[in-house]
């Protein structure tokens, strides 16, 4: 099936418009409303944005004073979500007794299609989805479901079909499925004129109309010419194109509610009426099948679900989840910025979103070259010819970059992965098998050609830094290679709070032209990596199909702030490039073998790792990470010597500080200082001044005086063992 390139509303419209949710779990929205409103221990980060409303502080003294220090940085970590979503049985699997939809669906008014209740649908609700791969189901293409609320949003789609073309007479309408990711659906439009997101309302208004009509869904068998007739003089060309290519046979199967008829196998709701709880959300843009050379259309995209009060929470859900979004607080906070200038998925790193970036690579090197790893840096560039032995240019061609050619017939290209680099390197000597396993890793630059409409912010990109690896080892190292690198992307999970996360084991499927290798080798591989994970008592679901075109890999998969499902880390097991590259080792019986390669990234992309660190702490980093750990203010001008003399005492602790020395007043300087969710303010005036103390309130507005040096000595414990 193609797959759809979508182009942000900004394309169609005007510009900087950014897609929204992709995913939301299968659980009640109420719950996870809650979950994303109720922001760490107290909702501290809510509670970090507001005035100050109290200057006065705790005298330092005795056994209390400790106890102060320690519940002062014991609540430090304002802003985070704490705590693990509990799984739950998702909303759209109830159906209440009041349901407008019958399991059975043997109504003539809900269709059929062979005997069998067809309508759109995934067959497994727990694949993996890319975030932003959106395919365009089309007639015929779809797998019959009986999930009720799905097919409640394929009949709203239709609905929603219905009062565009009342409105706008002579528009062409193209697909209209019922979509998971995000919850809801969509219909494609030829517009003569662009609309805008301002003209929801009155489509939505028409909708309303409409469904209280109480119009029927009524399925028809229309003999193929009379299907062609019908849509022929209805204008509607995209319709008769899917007739041509999607149906076989002479019967077609349509729908009609009212004078509204569309093309599609069902089944649907009873009628109109049975709609009750819908909402318009945006418009966005995207290519008739998925081709850039073909029409491109208007999106509109909706929800629907079985209850107001159903919709109302998951509207108040993602109304908590735009706070969070990595987009909005990268900007407010002043971490990254891009810029059509430079170009979209070139993000810049502005000075404190690259301070944590540093932070978080001092980190990660630290731990693998602990761990027995050696790092390397390669260029980004490298020989054509190098991808063409990956089998990159052949299978990966449609994300890498056209190769830079030069007068000598050279052919430079951005490099998409770091394995073919790392294998070179594995070659410049002859290894024995005394060397092995050996480990190399790069955070190394890659460069993907992601279209323009799949970008989004830091978490799709064009150009990016993955913490990558790729180990040497004999077969026999292979499984506690394995072992080993799920441990260490478990550890960096752990440090870095990425407490919801599960296991997907994406394996190839039978269209043999995708992949490299026999079937042998990918069942080995397949087999080490599901023995690896169940050996560590992890479970793990199964993607079919989701394999790289070399061998088949672990991939750890997380979820935003919107819900949208990513792969963060993966464990890749693989016997076909070094076969491709010639790769030997001496063996201890002196004979040349072939060993395995274990491609890992263990911490992921530095750009999707930093956008769901944004919104997996709403901005309010920890101490460690945070790019501005303390802010010193003052309460008079007077007192900025002793301000000075406090920052030059932390930064001595490579304490990352700022000293506030403006003229304002200090309930100013406190705002600013929250509104940056910095972890530590530290106010000083005429008695810390005469004490050598300091005044130290937390992102929870907690409160404590005490010694400048006992506040180094806690805040650089923090720092050191990196607490969150």
């Amino acid at each position: 099936m193609p797959r759809e390139e979508e182009l942000g509303a900004g394309q169609v419209l005007r510009p900087q418009v950014q897609d929204r949710a992709e995913a939301l779990d299968e659980r009640p929205p109420a719950f996870v409303a809650e979950q994303v409103s109720q922001v760490g221990a107290g909702g501290r980060a809510d509670k970090a944005e507001e005035d100050d409303e109290d200057d006065r502080v705790v005298t330092c003294g005795g056994p209390r004073r400790r106890r102060e220090e320690e519940s002062l940085a014991g609540k430090r970590d304002a802003g985070a979500l704490d705590h693990d979503p509990e799984s739950g049985g998702g909303i759209t699997k109830r159906v209440n007794n009041s349901s407008p939809i019958h399991s059975n669906f043997t109504s003539p008014l809900v269709g059929e299609v062979g005997g069998k209740a067809a309508g759109w649908g995934d067959p497994n609700p727990n694949k993996a989805v890319h975030i932003l791969d959106d395919p365009m189901p089309e007639y015929g293409d779809h797998e019959p479901t009986d999930d009720p609320l799905q097919i409640l949003r394929h009949s709203t789609a239709h609905l929603l079909a219905a009062a565009v073309t009342e409105l706008y007479p002579g528009t062409k309408y193209a697909i209209g499925p019922a979509i998971k990711e995000p919850p809801g659906f969509y219909y494609d439009f030829d517009f003569a004129e662009p609309i805008s997101e301002s003209d929801l309302r009155a489509i939505e208004s028409r909708m309303r109309r409409i469904a209280q009509e109480g119009r029927p869904f009524e399925k028809e068998i229309l003999p193929r010419e009379k299907a062609i007739e019908e849509f022929r003089k209805r204008g509607q060309d995209y319709k008769l194109e899917l007739i041509a290519d999607k149906v076989s046979g002479d019967g077609v199967s349509v729908y009609r509610t009212g004078d509204f008829l569309d093309l599609c196998l069902g089944p649907h709701v009873r009628s109109t009426r049975d709609l009750k709880a819908f909402k318009l959300q945006r418009v966005s843009g995207a290519y008739w099948r998925g081709d850039e050379k073909k029409p491109q259309l208007t999106r509109i995209y909706g929800t629907a679900w079985q209850s107001q009060k159903e919709l109302d929470e998951y509207l108040k859900f993602l109304e908590e989840a735009e706070k969070r979004d990595h987009k909005k607080l990268g900007k407010d906070l002043k971490l990254f910025a891009v810029d059509d200038r430079v170009g979209p998925g070139l993000p810049l790193w502005l000075p404190d979103g690259a301070t944590i970036r540093r932070e978080l690579e001092r980190f990660i090197v630290d731990e693998e070259l602990a761990r027995g790893y050696q790092h390397v840096r390669t260029p980004d560039v490298a020989r054509l010819d190098l991808f063409r032995q990956s089998g990159h240019a052949q299978l990966y061609a449609e994300y890498m970059y056209p190769p830079m050619k030069f007068e000598d017939g050279e052919e430079l290209e951005l490099r998409p992965v770091n394995c073919p680099h790392h294998i070179v390197i594995y070659q410049t000597e002859l290894r024995s098998y005394r060397d092995l396993p050996l480990r190399i890793a790069e955070i190394g630059n890659n460069w993907r050609y992601e279209r323009s409409g799949t970008l989004a912010g830091m978490n799709r990109v064009r150009s990016f830094a993955l913490n990558d690896a790729h180990i040497f080892c004999t077969p026999d190292q292979l499984m506690d290679e394995v072992k080993g690198a799920i441990d260490l992307a478990l550890y960096f999970s752990k440090v870095l709070g990425i407490d919801e996360f599960w296991y997907q084991l994406s394996t190839r499927d039978n269209v043999k032209e995708k992949w490299l290798g026999n079937e042998e080798q990918w069942q080995v591989a397949q087999a080490n990596l599901a023995e690896a994970l169940e050996s560590m008592g992890q479970q793990y679901q199964t993607g079919v199909g989701e394999a790289a075109f070399y061998g088949p890999k672990i991939d750890f998969q997380v979820r935003d702030a919107h819900r949208r499902e990513f792969t963060n880390s993966t464990v890749q097991v693989d016997f076909q490039l070094p076969e491709r590259f010639d790769l030997e080792y001496v063996a201890e019986d002196g004979t040349r073998k072939r060993p395995v390669m274990v491609h890992r990234g263990a911490a992921g992309a530095m750009e999707r790792l930093f956008s769901y660190l944004i919104e997996r702490y709403a901005g309010a980093f920890p101490t460690w990470l945070h790019p501005t750990q303390v802010v010193v203010a003052t309460v008079k001008d007077e007192f900025n010597e002793y301000a000075r003399n406090v920052g030059a005492r932390l930064r001595a602790a490579r304490v990352r500080v700022e000293v506030d020395q403006r003229s304002e007043r200090l309930d100013r300087k406190v705002r600013d200082a929250k509104l940056k969710k910095v972890p530590y303010l530290v106010v000083v005036g005429a008695k810390e001044v005469e004490s050598g103390h300091v005044n130290v309130q937390n992102r929870a507005s907690e409160k404590v005086d005490m010694p400048l040096e006992s506040f180094v000595e806690m805040i650089t414990a923090e720092i050191a063992e990196r607490r969150r």
